[in-house]
């Protein structure tokens, strides 16, 4: 049975409002009632118009100063240019008629003094910001407000504004929920929040709620709606990673415990070579997964840590000890480049003990195993040894891409699980992997971009969660500048300092946001290599004014060998559409100095380790994410020689994008970094909705904000969960749980 919140619009609006409604995704009258509004404002106080944001689309409440119109004076028609004030800032606002008498209805309402609401996108006109042909309505007309009731809830109480659309201003949304809210009843509103814990948090009904959300007396008890809906978001959210971490627990697991003092073991004898001591949180770490690989029932842990803290290490240890008990490993890493760079590193650690191996089960005279990688890449015969090897046994330790979620690709007795920069897979490749274990295997996630708490506890909550803060000793730190791109000396010096880096026997790298000039912006990254996060967020116009175009790789890498201050220098290039080997060869002349200067695309982001790159230059790193760039900036000062890290961009004081820039400069804290990236991006970019393009579910809840309701949330769901595991209890609870996962909350669980 359906509800009348399951109704299309169609059926409850007219075909022309139906369209424009859809148009913001606005399908169903549930999806309607959950278009909440972004802010409420106040009849008695106009808008704060000095804020407005050029390229934003905004409505605002505002009083008109003065009207003229004019003839236009190169061209027929007539032109009416009308200033708004909030009583300190104006915003022009401009309309356009084939004549005089085209704009006379304008004319008419549009008179100083008059007040109302006006819709449109910021633009810019000659250094001044406008509104072009905006919608509008004025208080106390009766255009788009159609009772006598409609008007006095106009006049006297919070008006709330909606993200709209061109054809769909706020008030007509206003307009489409009032005709909703007066034929809802509570029954057509099912809620999700159980009665009991509603009332234990003081909750008003789901209903009720949305009335006040969208009809509020009082910008009180529109607060009050909106913490109501806020609870709703989190609990559903909690419960849904409640009831995966149940079916965890139930899961059965073979228990891989280390091999007692005195026997032939992999793990002891990495211990005693390695030529550094393992930091306090390596320890205490690598204690607790110990621990976990011991038990029964899979490990499921998240390990972040600060770039550069240590995690190879950490989990390397954790393989070891799964292969001395008889399995294997598998780590899967996202791009061909760092699976590669896993292998040698984890080739380069293990010494000795990373010989030719012996077969699955066969007795050791000494310990050791095999690291095998498989790529997509890889030749037929090179591909058809990889597979041997893991479904023999014979590598303890396989090393891949994407290609390990093949059915070809088997395994002896797959124990544990390794995913490195969980962002970049989804839940049904990180199955796909598990699923090739005779049982369940344990799970090891990893991530080198910091989380904070808030956010780990919202999204990777089916985790348990390590964290690593300390780096190694004997780095150097690295010093971050931003470079204005339009300052010929800055430039110039820029790369005086990379030569001065090469000739001390060093490496740079350069990183540009996409390969080929001529790309469009959106679409210049098409191999999964080279998706830098921020492209679908910081096009043209979206801080304000028209933007530069991107530098890319082909174009940079040309300029750099033209330069007098790079003669003699060989610079290589790499991204991610050129074949296998020569991203190989890119890598190993540039390891090795052959090529000490590298032009890359963000495929350097994560995992390469090159000890004697010291210095990176960032074009356009006012349209990266701070998590990006923290990111790209650990790949340098990862030896004893100080790190140097010059971010290029053009800009301007007072812009987020300054703001992140200026942030990179003060700090190399990741964990501090996460926060303030948070606080300045919103979660849906943060927690990964926006890699996947879509809206994110969270529509009111911020995670760092509402970390206590969180926490409050997440103790209701545990308790839920508990009493009824399949919540066959509370059907309206995994009715919103199904509705969220069937939409896009399964990506969003698992790739944030």
């Amino acid at each position: 049975m359906t509800t009348r919140a399951d109704e299309r619009l169609e059926r409850a609006f007219d075909k022309r409002t139906a369209t424009a409604l859809g148009k913001l995704g606005l399908a169903t009258v549930g999806d309607l009632l959950g278009h909440y509004p972004r802010r409420y404002a106040d009849p008695g106080a106009l808008s704060d118009i000095a804020a407005l944001q050029v390229g934003e689309h905004v409505t605002i409440l505002a009083r008109v100063e003065q009207a003229t119109v004019r003839p236009m004076r190169n061209r027929k028609g007539a032109l009416m240019e009308v200033v708004v004030t909030d009583g300190k800032s104006r915003l022009s606002l401009t309309f356009f008629g084939k004549h005089r008498g085209s704009l006379y209805n304008h004319e008419k309402r549009l008179v100083p003094g008059a007040k109302g609401l006006f819709t449109g996108t910021v633009g810019l006109y000659r250094g001044t910001r406008q509104l072009t042909h905006p919608d509008f309505t004025l208080m106390g007309e009766e255009s788009d407000l159609d009772s006598d009731e409609a008007l006095l809830e106009h006049a006297t109480k919070p008006i709330p504004i909606y993200p709209a659309a061109a054809g769909i201003p706020s008030w007509k949304i206003q307009g489409a929920l009032r005709v909703v809210l007066d034929t809802l009843t509570d029954d057509d509103v099912p809620d999700p929040v159980p009665d009991e814990v509603g009332q234990r948090q003081g909750l008003p009904a789901r209903a009720a709620a949305l009335r006040s959300l969208h009809r509020p007396a009082t910008l009180e008890e529109a607060y009050r709606a909106r913490h109501r809906m806020r609870f709703e978001e989190a609990f559903v959210l909690q419960a849904a990673l409640a009831q995966r971490r149940a079916r965890t627990a139930a899961e059965d697991a073979t228990a891989r415990p280390p091999l007692p003092a005195g026997k032939p073991s992999l793990l002891a004898d990495f211990d005693a070579s390695l030529p550094f001591v393992l930091t306090d949180g390596q320890r205490e770490v690598g204690e607790e997964i110990a621990a976990e690989l011991a038990s029964p029932r899979p490990m499921h842990r998240l390990l972040q840590g600060e770039v550069g803290s240590g995690k190879t290490v950490v989990a390397l240890r954790a393989m070891l000890q799964v292969v001395d008990a008889g399995g294997q490993a598998a780590l899967l890493a996202p791009t061909e480049v760092l699976a590669a760079q896993h292998a040698r590193t984890l080739r380069a650690l293990l010494g000795r003990l990373a010989d030719a191996g012996t077969l699955f089960g066969a007795e050791r005279t000494g310990a050791s195993t095999r690291v095998a990688l498989l790529t997509g890449s890889l030749g037929a015969k090179a591909r058809k040894e990889a597979l041997l090897q893991a479904a023999s046994g014979e590598a303890g330790i396989v090393v891949g891409t994407h290609a390990l979620l093949s059915e070809q690709v088997q395994f002896a007795d797959l124990g544990l699980v390794v995913v490195d920069e969980q962002h970049r897979f989804g839940v049904e490749q990180r199955d796909a992997l598990r699923a090739k274990g005779r049982v369940s295997p344990h799970l090891l996630v990893m991530t080198a971009t910091p989380i904070p708490r808030t956010v780990a506890m919202t999204v990777f909550g089916d985790l348990e969660t390590s964290s690593l803060t300390e780096v190694p000793a004997g780095r150097a730190g690295i010093t971050t500048v931003a470079v204005p791109a339009g300052n010929t000396r800055w430039t110039d010096r820029t790369w005086a300092r990379v030569r001065e880096e090469v000739d001390a026997g060093r490496r740079a790298y350069v990183v540009c946001a996409r390969i080929h000039p001529d790309e469009e912006t959106k679409t210049a990254a098409k191999d999964f290599d080279d998706v830098p996060e921020f492209l679908d967020q910081a096009g043209p116009g979206a801080e304000g004014a028209e933007r530069p175009p991107l530098r890319a790789v082909l174009e940079v890498v040309e300029e750099l060998r033209s330069r007098p201050e790079l003669a003699g220098i060989e610079i290589g290039v790499l991204h991610g559409q050129m074949p296998p080997d020569q991203k190989e060869s890119a890598m190993s002349r540039f390891a090795s100095g052959e090529a000490p200067v590298l032009v890359s695309t963000t495929v350097v982001e994560v995992g390469v380790d090159v000890p004697e790159a010291t210095a990176m230059v960032i074009f356009d790193a006012d349209r990266f994410g701070i998590s990006q760039l923290h990111q790209l900036r650990g790949r340098v000062g990862r030896g004893t020689d100080p790190g140097l890290c010059l971010l290029v961009s053009d800009a301007e004081p007072g812009t987020p994008a300054f703001a992140r820039l200026e942030a990179m400069t003060q700090t190399t804290d990741g964990f501090k970094l996460a926060n303030l990236d948070l606080e300045l991006r919103s979660e849906g970019d943060v927690l990964g909705a926006a890699q996947s393009g879509r809206t994110s579910s969270l529509r009111l809840l911020r995670v760092v904000k509402d970390a206590g309701l969180i926490e409050e949330a997440r103790t209701a769901a545990v308790d839920v969960v508990r009493a009824s595991p399949d919540l066959t209890e509370f059907p309206e609870l995994a009715k919103a749980i199904r509705a969220q996962l069937d939409e896009d909350q399964e990506e969003f669980l698992e790739r944030a």
